[in-house]
């Protein structure tokens, strides 16, 4: 019983996942962002990344590829960002994986 319901919550979750991907976009904006930056300067080429009240914001110099995946590892979104300022708006709290080329960043909104 416990493996059925382990397999229709999974079930229910990929086929949600990609309604709700088609829903979730990136939006630029000109707001300057205060947060975190990845440890090692050498290779995050100054790119900030901030979450924040259902909001991750990434903050770059250059054109970037960027996924954001859940915790499960269920992909939220892939886009390719312009240098600036961009928002993505997620509807739930939680735990998100940021990945930009081959750097992975945890963050928590």
């Amino acid at each position: 019983m416990r493996r059925l319901l382990v397999i229709l919550a999974l079930v229910f979750t990929l086929g949600l996942g990609n309604t709700a991907l088609a829903e979730i976009q990136w939006h630029e904006t000109n707001r300057e962002v205060q947060g975190k930056t990845w440890n090692d300067p050498s290779t995050s080429d100054g790119i900030k990344i901030y979450g924040r009240n259902g909001t991750i914001t990434i903050v770059t110099p250059k054109r970037i590829t960027v996924r954001v995946y859940t915790i499960l590892g269920q992909m939220v979104s892939q886009a390719t960002l312009q240098p600036g300022t961009s928002e993505l708006k997620l509807g739930t709290h939680g735990i998100y994986l940021v990945r930009i080329g081959n750097l992975t960043q945890k963050v928590a909104i």
